[in-house]
């Protein structure tokens, strides 16, 4: 396509999911679990199709020498298939937020005024490598009342197709517009400049990929977008933790899966407790070939550890590396969070009560926790279903976005002929 075509159609697709918006946010519950239901009975039928179209996704991938972290993304297994399909139906299962009345209250107007939860509307979602996200992303934004035009990575585009059509027939056998989720079928990188400017038809954006296509999202957008740029998780070791607690949680946070965006990046541990902590976690993460980069606080107690440069604290480095320094207490621990942390997830290892309270008020990330791994920051984990991706903005949505974070409130009115004096 040329650059007109590429406009027109993406202005098509844009009209289409205006119109299909507006019949989806009416649509009963039960035409939705419909949708999801027979989108995940096709996904599974189809499996050997969805295979096959993987196949030639990971046949260009090797010819183009994408590197392999990339091309992990982009595999879909028998066991993917089968757990993109299971998704749809925990989607189907949650609670529809859509219509839920909260905070009514009468007034002394004799009025009642409350909040109605609402659907957002069009949802544009830019993604590379992953195909299971053309499936999440479909079923979150149907539940919630949503049409959703998505655009995946040119890496991925005959999985992405194969998919779709089993979503497109989800929403045909329930009586719902095909429309209503659009997978954009160009791979010409200038339907993204469309897709984030289309503020007549698109409400948000939600990128999910790797720093620079979000930044790119984030600066070019005309529409409100749903975001995080990085990871940059810590887990702060107090010297009031339990021992045998801390090792497992410094080990799991790291090492767990080291390319998540919240797994651990840097180590925080207090001077009172590091002497006798540091021996026993840079063994376990030697042997699981972690490369430890510390402070030289750190670096004196073990010396095999690599010095750190300012850089290191701001780095995500989603790999098997880690950043380590020693602190003086709880305040200094927060002061670093604070200055190189980019509000993501944060844990605090302690048994002082005190100290765990202040934590959770004072560290301004979308999940703060207590004596857990930052892994658990995710919207499965947190009894959300899927979720869309992960928000570090502190307006609509914030931490894991699910259901709830795709939808907005309204102010309703309940009256009986009462009028303003």
């Amino acid at each position: 396509m040329n650059t007109t075509d590429i406009k027109s159609y993406m202005q098509s697709v844009g009209q289409e999911a205006r119109a299909a918006s507006r019949l989806v946010a009416k649509a009963d519950t039960a035409a939705k679990n419909r949708a999801l239901t027979a989108m995940a009975d096709a996904i599974r039928r189809d499996e050997a199709l969805l295979l096959a179209a993987n196949a030639k996704d990971l046949d260009n991938a090797r010819a183009k020498g994408l590197e392999a972290s990339m091309i992990d993304r982009l595999t879909l297994s028998a066991k993917g298939v089968a757990t993109m399909a299971e998704g749809l139906l925990q989607i189907a299962a949650l609670a529809d937020p859509v219509g839920e009345i909260s905070g009514l209250n009468y007034r002394p107007s004799g009025i009642q005024v409350g909040k109605m939860r609402v659907p957002l509307g069009v949802i544009g979602i830019i993604y590379e490598a992953r195909p299971n996200v053309t499936a999440d992303a479909a079923g979150l934004c149907l539940k919630a009342g949503n049409a959703a035009i998505l655009r995946g990575g040119s890496e991925a585009i005959h999985s992405n197709q194969a998919i779709a059509a089993c979503v497109k027939e989800g929403l045909r056998v329930a009586g719902l517009p095909e429309s209503a989720v659009q997978v954009i079928e160009t791979t010409d990188r200038a339907a993204v400049g469309e897709l984030i400017t289309m503020k007549d038809y698109v409400d948000v954006i939600v990128p999910r990929g790797g720093k620079g296509l979000i930044e790119r999202i984030a600066n070019e957008a005309r529409i409100p977008v749903i975001k995080h740029l990085d990871g940059v998780c810590h887990v702060y070791i107090d010297d009031q933790a339990d021992f045998d607690k801390a090792i497992h949680i410094a080990d799991n946070a790291k090492t767990q899966r080291y390319g998540t965006c919240n797994t651990m990046e840097t180590l925080l541990i207090h001077v009172g407790i590091a002497q006798k902590i540091l021996p026993a976690l840079s063994k376990i993460y030697f042997d699981k070939n972690v490369e430890l980069r510390g402070d030289a606080a750190a670096r004196g107690i073990i010396p095999q550890i690599k010095e750190a440069t300012e850089q290191d604290w701001y780095e995500e480095y989603l790999a098997p590396i880690l950043s380590i320094r020693v602190v003086d207490g709880l305040d200094q621990a927060i002061d670093h969070i604070t200055k190189y942390g980019s509000q993501h997830t944060d844990a605090i290892v302690t048994e002082n009560y005190t100290r765990a309270r202040r934590f959770l008020r004072e560290v301004d990330s979308s999940s703060v926790m207590v004596n857990t791994t930052t892994r658990f920051a995710d919207g499965f984990e947190y009894g959300l279903g899927a979720e869309i991706g992960i928000s570090t903005d502190k307006i609509h949505a914030r931490g894991p976005v699910g259901l709830e974070g795709l939808t907005s409130q309204k102010f309703i009115v309940l009256g009986d002929g009462q009028l303003r004096q």
